[in-house]
């Protein structure tokens, strides 16, 4: 991983605008985000709509462009989905199963610079709770593109969650993306290691250097869709492990961890600790990777995580 991509965002929209130039259905409903005006409103302005920074009525448009049959591509910061939209996306476009594509921005602390009101470390927590919406954090750039293209012919609404500047590509080489498939990005039967998002996903791959130098082999799975997550891939790691370290740049309650945990709860129990922000907000001003490191969410505490899970089960076994 030390090759920066293209950041996440940008990927998104130069690939909203390649599909649209060739599917009229395709709607880009502004927020006023800046930028997509210039780009996806100057080439295609029959499909685009810029609602001004009214988040509620953003949804609502959406709504009402699903219903007739076509494709709205909404867009907004994550925070202000869930929080300024969250009764419109729940019921006017979740509640329906309405294709309605929200794509946010900003997650996590990538929009640390602009202080606490503008972080989203409880989005996922709230978007797994609406019915019927398909949950995606993508992992990089690349990823990225596959999880837009793939979100065009989805029969109901999709929630991607995006970051905002250039972050380390994590997929060198062609893979299978699929809505709901995890992909193993390192193989191992010692400890299982479980992240979504771009800066997670680093954290996790950088873990499994460290562990690999002390001779611990740790699976990692970039669990890129959230919702619904990959309980098939979540129980091998359960079965075949000492235990899982969930990481997310999200609380630690309701998100990807929550996810992972009511898995293992109903199917196969096991050790699973969460790495993540504790429930307090974080009253700072500062880039995302300090806000990170801040809130805990660091390769060192994820390598810990994993070194107490394989203690606790080498302890287990003496004690039989």
């Amino acid at each position: 991983m030390t090759t920066t991509a293209p950041a996440t965002r940008d990927v998104y929209r130069r690939t909203l605008l390649d599909l649209a130039r060739r599917d009229p259905r395709i709607f880009c409903v502004d927020s006023d985000m800046g930028g997509l005006e210039d780009t996806f409103g100057a080439e295609l302005p029959g499909q685009y709509v810029n609602v001004g920074i009214a988040e509620a009525n953003l949804m609502g448009v959406c709504a009402g462009l699903a219903a007739a049959g076509l494709i709205p591509f909404a867009n907004t910061m994550s925070g202000f989905a869930l929080w300024r939209a969250g009764e419109q996306l729940r019921s006017d476009i979740a509640a329906n199963n309405l294709p309605v594509r929200v794509v946010v921005t900003h997650a996590g602390l990538s929009a640390g610079h602009y202080g606490p009101s503008h972080h989203a470390l409880d989005d996922l927590a709230v978007a797994r709770t609406l019915p019927n919406l398909t949950l995606v954090a993508p992992a990089d750039a690349v990823e990225t593109e596959h999880a837009v293209r793939a979100a065009v012919d989805h029969p109901g609404p999709v929630f991607i969650r995006l970051g905002r500047v250039a972050t380390p590509a994590v997929h060198s080489r062609p893979y299978r993306f699929e809505l709901g498939v995890a992909v193993e990005l390192a193989t191992g039967d010692d400890v299982a290691i479980i992240a979504a998002a771009p800066r997670p996903v680093g954290v996790a791959l950088a873990a499994r250097d460290e562990l690999a130098r002390a001779g611990v082999a740790a699976r990692v799975l970039n669990m890129h869709t959230v919702k619904p997550v990959d309980r098939a891939a979540v129980v091998r790691a359960a079965r075949q492990t000492a235990g899982i370290v969930t990481v997310e740049d999200h609380l630690t309650t309701g998100g990807l961890g929550g996810a992972v945990c009511e898995v293992v709860c109903a199917e196969q129990p096991c050790r699973v600790t969460r790495i993540g922000a504790a429930e307090s907000y974080l009253d700072a001003v500062a880039d995302e990777e300090t806000l990170l490191a801040v809130a805990g969410i660091t390769v060192e505490r994820v390598t810990e995580a994993a070194r107490e899970l394989l203690g606790h089960r080498a302890r287990s076994v003496a004690l039989r």
